[in-house]
């Protein structure tokens, strides 16, 4: 019954860190001036009562790693990191020109490419330089991605010093094999050596990353992942559906075929035993392909229902305004997107005209922002109401009536005026934002633009 079910909804479908998603923008009535002015609203309505959070895109990479879809180059030379960091700072620059005050900084997570790329001297100028004109908030939460193999303690030590208490390790999977197809051959044992090492300097949150329905992975690997993971007992995980999008220009995901990857089926099945084997050891789900441990800031904003979901992904805690500073980061206003160049010298070219380095993207309108509400109860919460004047949208009839089908399924149940998700039905939390996202809903696709939902 369960396999039916499974493949029943494995359909190609948004991650919704975001709503619209970013295929919708629509980019014919967006301007660089409507984001400013969009982003100075959201800032003046917010920056005092709850901060705002920074993203930083540090892109650079010793070596390809051929799973991941993220914006990178590829080089050996360290003489571009400096450049780098000084057009960082001077888009920073750039945004503090339309602000009335100093922003604070509640939440700051350095993405990637590979942050530990950068020595830990060029890593403390940038982040030094954000806060020469810049506060941080007194709970705030400051976290990295860490490379196992080149996080050296003095990276950790540095980004200790100057307020990060957070890193998280991409460690895919253990196995050679798996390793080798996907390009990114690292040991338990420097997995191990940096996780330790975070922990001894001082560290509060560990997290792991983990990935099933990669290449040539059977369910042996994802257990014999799993129990080595429990070894560690990172604070929290991400255990990630591999999202398989080729078609994605220069993304590095072409050197294994179709077949080398686990069937729907099989897939579904490593998500369901490592979910089962880390449950045992204490680690409760947190919203979708999240698990955390009960002292960890993610799982107690769960519990006190302050877990939110950006581009950054699921944070502990929210901010109406994101910034994404370097390049093909992504902005939120709330009431609008941006997204930056995503080639470097664009990057830099613009900056040196003085121009904040956006490309594309999206300004809500009020039907946005009522389904974006929705979408983000559902993926937050695994649950969304409304009422006559709150969150009622004119088109909500016909999202219910295309839910029916999945609540003769028992995924979820419809009430007067909510919508839960079973526990069965957690899995397919993207297919019931799917009912509520209008933009696709009225011009589906003609070809595919998102991963498989399973």
């Amino acid at each position: 019954m369960l396999q039916s079910i499974v493949n029943k909804y494995n359909i190609a479908g948004p991650r919704y860190t975001s709503y619209p998603t970013v295929p919708y923008w629509n980019l014919e009535s967006f301007s660089l001036n409507k984001w400013k002015s969009s982003l100075i609203t959201s800032f003046q309505e917010s920056n005092s009562k709850e901060g705002i959070s920074l993203y930083i895109h540090l892109p650079f990479c010793e070596s390809l790693c051929t799973f991941c879809g993220c914006n990178k180059r590829i080089t050996k030379q360290h003489n571009v990191e400096s450049p780098y960091i000084n057009a960082v700072l001077k888009e920073w620059n750039l945004y503090l020109n339309l602000f009335d005050e100093k922003p604070i900084i509640k939440e700051l997570h350095l993405g990637g490419g590979t942050p530990t790329f950068f020595s830990p001297e060029n890593l403390k100028q940038l982040i030094d330089g954000i806060f020469n004109h810049a506060t941080r908030a007194k709970s705030h939460e400051f976290s990295f991605e860490g490379h196992p193999n080149n996080t050296t303690r003095e990276h950790l030590q540095v980004l200790y010093d100057v307020g990060f208490r957070r890193v998280s390790y991409g460690v895919q999977d253990y196995n050679e094999t798996v390793q080798k197809a996907i390009h990114r051959i690292q040991p338990f044992e420097n997995v191990k050596r940096a996780t330790e090492l975070a922990r001894e300097i001082g560290y509060t949150s560990v997290g792991h990353d983990i990935i099933f329905g990669l290449p040539f992975q059977t369910l042996e690997h994802v257990k014999e992942t799993i129990i080595k993971t429990k070894e560690l007992q990172p604070d929290r995980l991400a255990f990630y559906s591999y999202a398989h999008v080729p078609w994605i220009k220069g993304n590095g995901q072409r050197g294994f075929n179709d077949a080398d990857l686990p069937s729907p089926k099989l897939k579904r099945a490593q998500y369901e035993i490592g979910k089962q084997l880390l449950a045992e050891v204490g680690y409760h789900e947190i919203g979708m392909d999240h698990f955390a441990i009960t002292t960890d800031s993610l799982f107690e904003s769960m519990e006190s229902g302050n877990l939110h979901r950006n581009f950054m992904g699921y944070t502990a805690s929210k901010t109406q305004v994101m910034i994404g500073l370097g390049v093909s980061s992504i902005s939120d206003s709330w009431y609008g997107f941006s997204q930056n160049v995503k080639d470097i010298e664009s990057y830099y070219d613009l900056l040196k005209s003085d121009i904040i380095p956006v490309y594309r993207g999206h300004i809500l309108n009020e039907e946005d922002l009522v389904i974006r509400r929705h979408i983000l109860n559902l993926m937050c919460r695994f649950k969304t109401a409304w009422s006559e004047d709150d969150l009622y949208f004119e088109s909500l009839p016909d999202v219910l009536l295309q839910l029916k089908e999945m609540e003769s399924d028992t995924l979820l149940q419809i009430n007067s005026n909510t919508i839960e998700l079973s526990e069965k039905g957690r899995p397919f939390v993207r297919n019931v934002c799917m009912a509520f996202d209008l933009l696709l809903q009225r011009k589906q696709p003609n070809r595919q633009l998102f991963s498989m939902t399973i």
